[in-house]
Order: structure tokens, then C-alpha cells, then sequence
């Protein structure tokens, strides 16, 4: 499970950007891979997953 700080997020368009504490990575976000709503600055724990496009935040929620 990974951690980080929402940079971006757009809920009009379902997509937006997290920052990953470890590597300092954006990782793309998609409204599809949200488990709770999120906002720009939250911080969320998160699974990544790689298709052909990239890597991708999955079973995303707020870190308590």
C-alpha cells in the first residue's frame, strides 16, 4: 500500500494526480479507482497498477 498527497483533482472530469511519499512520482488517478471522494491536498493511501498507458492509483481512500 502506498501514501501520498493529492495534487490535482478534477471530479467534473473523474481524474487527477497523486504525488507517492516514496518516490515523489505523480500518479495519474482515475474516478474508477476511488474508494472515497477526494480533494486537492488529502492525504490518501493507495495501490498502483501499470497498464500500457502508465501507472495508475487504484483503491484509493484517506488516510486516517
Amino acid at each position: 500500500m502506498s501514501t501520498g498527497i493529492v495534487k490535482f483533482f478534477n471530479e467534473r472530469k473523474g481524474f487527477g494526480f497523486i504525488v507517492e511519499d516514496e518516490s515523489k512520482q505523480d500518479i495519474f488517478v482515475h474516478a474508477t479507482g476511488l474508494i472515497d471522494r477526494i480533494n486537492e491536498e488529502d492525504k490518501v493511501t493507495f495501490e498502483i497498477t501499470e497498464d500500457n498507458r502508465g501507472k495508475k492509483a487504484i483503491n484509493v481512500k484517506k488516510a486516517e
